[in-house]
């Protein structure tokens, strides 16, 4: 399940792409399809067991395609990234920046390894779901690795054009995950057992699946009014 659309975040034959966060590495698997392994992949993260799934699936796509692209994963902190000034092309930071304690930080990191013109693509939490999984759990952000902090969408625009950002979209996505998280915290996050959450999950997987036009239509409308994630995309002055 994609956040960003590709079709927005253009990736081009020869892009140097970074993923900052990449978690179990979805973006990353579509931005090494999108550029035909003609650029460098690279997808960045703390944690050991997302680095070794998201090389697992790019080495499988490797052997599928007889291709050998130029694809690093790597262990790295989103305040401190380990690369040099003006190494990429396009950057993306999904769902990460609530997690982080300096997000000023990371945007300026992430601001100096980017090339002059070049973009990059930030989501984040939207507030209303946020706020109200807070509200009903603590464990939702209260343990290891939990969120740290709430944006909203004008907050997180002003921060991006305090580091010469200009905003060129902004996008809405994933109202249904809303609904899974929101039930997850009304029956305790902590509750593996309870079966609401379960049910509507296998509802949610079935789609991944289906892609059905029809829920994916409503899905979309109801990203007007409880999405989960914000998508703002943009360019380096």
């Amino acid at each position: 399940m994609l956040t960003v659309n590709f079709n927005l975040f253009k990736i081009r034959d020869g892009d140097r792409f970074l993923d900052v966060g990449c978690g179990d590495g979805r973006h990353s698997y579509e931005a090494y399809r999108l550029n035909n392994g003609s650029g460098v992949i690279c997808a960045l993260d703390l944690d050991d067991l997302c680095l070794k799934k998201t090389k697992y699936v790019l080495d499988y796509m490797d052997q599928q395609s007889g291709s050998n692209g130029n694809r690093n994963v790597l262990c790295g902190d989103a305040l401190n990234l380990p690369f040099k000034d003006a190494s990429f092309d396009k950057i993306l930071c999904a769902e990460v920046m609530e997690h982080v304690d300096d997000p000023d930080k990371g945007i300026e990191e992430m601001m100096r390894v980017l090339k002059p013109g070049g973009l990059l693509a930030v989501t984040v939490p939207t507030y209303v779901p946020e706020k109200t999984c807070w509200i009903l759990d603590s464990d939702y952000y209260n343990h290891p690795g939990g969120h740290v902090r709430i944006f909203t969408a004008q907050g997180l625009v002003r921060m991006l054009r305090r580091h010469n950002l200009r905003v060129y979209a902004i996008r809405y996505e994933h109202a249904f995950h809303s609904i899974y998280w929101l039930l997850r915290c009304i029956f305790g996050l902590k509750n593996e057992e309870a079966r609401v959450p379960a049910i509507y999950l296998r509802f949610l997987e079935m789609q991944i699946v289906t892609k059905s036009r029809f829920v994916s239509w409503v899905e979309r409308i109801l990203n007007f009014f409880f999405p989960k994630s914000i998508v703002i995309y943009t360019r380096k002055i």
